[in-house]
């Protein structure tokens, strides 16, 4: 397995500091010691940033909170001063948006251009790592099942999204585009994108409001009791996501797009994984519902489940090729049981979910 080497005389910026992967990443840097520079909204909310002060508390490294905006030109300048190494996770994740431009796109693409304009700015970077998203490579599950062997790789772009169609998948893929864009314009940093699929798992804050913490919450709320979706997707447990950031970040062939994900399974097994590991009297949905019972009722039920959606995304296989992660940054994969559980667990704890 390839072995990081942690240099740690020189801190590390990590935008979007308060976020559900990043609570992790930067646990993991606090581990090793690092200096993060947390670059956050408002520093002066203690509720957003008390779990990360906790961290510095109880681990070796420090952190410091620098006040910074994804769409103010410049704002991340003072946070990256002295910084050796660039963590790119701030980038927004819903689904349910009235103005796609700006609610997604704008701050994902503009975002990602701030953030690398001030790396172009600060001779200390010398490398970007870029939270993109397995969205960049395809729009729909339809599309994963034309590419060769139904197999998505890092070679593949996607090109069916549009700000009228899956617009948060749009997003991912204009941001990332972007971001390559300026780093084959310049020669001094290195750029490395982490795409990972679905990520789950207990968040560091103990609260999240993530599309993921809302899928788990339908699943055991009784939203879902008569049935879930005929849908499959990539999962990755959220730990494993912030490993992958690490490597990418320090191990010194890490280059170019890696798809990080443990396995796909569709929501029935999800929903299957609780039964078996939570259980009580939970109501976990039993069965799927047939496609054409969700492209007929979907619209009516949620604005977000359109016809087109249903067609091109339910009852199709989900299959990417994850070794490049395993070979090149030496990931090993959790069970996505495990992260399910420990997130339900953490939602219950916390009265985040109840049954309805």
């Amino acid at each position: 397995m390839p072995t990081p080497t942690h240099d740690t005389s020189k801190p590390v910026l990590v935008t979007g500091a308060t976020g559900f992967l990043a609570g992790w990443l930067v646990k993991r840097l606090l581990e090793e010691g690092f200096t993060v520079h947390a670059a956050v909204r408002d520093p002066a909310n203690e509720a957003k940033i008390a779990h990360l002060k906790k961290l510095a508390d109880e681990l070796p490294g420090t952190i410091r909170f620098f006040e910074a905006d994804l769409l103010n030109d410049g704002s991340y300048g003072d946070a990256m001063k002295d910084c050796s190494i660039v963590f790119h996770t701030a980038s927004p994740f819903i689904t349910s948006v009235e103005d796609p431009q700006r609610d997604l796109v704008d701050p994902a693409v503009n975002g990602t251009r701030n953030v690398l304009a001030s790396a172009n700015q600060t001779d200390s970077v010398e490398r970007v790592v870029v939270t993109s998203s397995c969205a960049a490579m395809f729009g729909d599950v339809v599309d994963v099942t034309r590419e060769p062997g139904g197999i998505l790789t890092e070679n593949v772009w996607n090109t069916t999204s549009s700000l009228g169609h899956q617009p948060y998948s749009y997003s991912k893929t204009q941001a990332e585009r972007a971001a390559w864009e300026m780093a084959n314009n310049q020669d001094r940093w290195k750029l490395v994108t982490i795409n990972p699929a679905f990520i789950l798992g207990p968040s560091i804050s103990g609260t999240s409001t993530s599309e993921s913490h809302n899928l788990m919450r339908q699943l055991g709320d009784g939203t879902m009791k008569s049935g879930v979706p005929p849908f499959q997707i990539g999962m990755v447990d959220v730990r494993d996501v912030a490993e992958a950031h690490m490597r990418a970040a320090f191990l010194e062939d890490a280059e170019g797009r890696y798809i990080v994900f443990g396995d796909s399974h569709s929501l029935l097994e999800v929903a299957q994984m609780l039964q078996s590991g939570i259980g009580g009297t939970w109501p976990f949905p039993s069965r799927s519902m047939p496609k054409w019972l969700v492209w007929l009722i979907g619209p009516m039920v949620d604005k977000q489940i359109t016809r087109p959606m249903v067609a091109k995304n339910m009852g199709y296989p989900w299959h990417a090729d994850n070794s490049r992660s395993k070979r090149e940054l030496g990931i090993e994969y959790g069970p996505v049981s495990t992260a399910v559980t420990d997130m339900f667990q953490q939602m219950v704890d916390t009265g985040a979910v109840k049954t309805s």
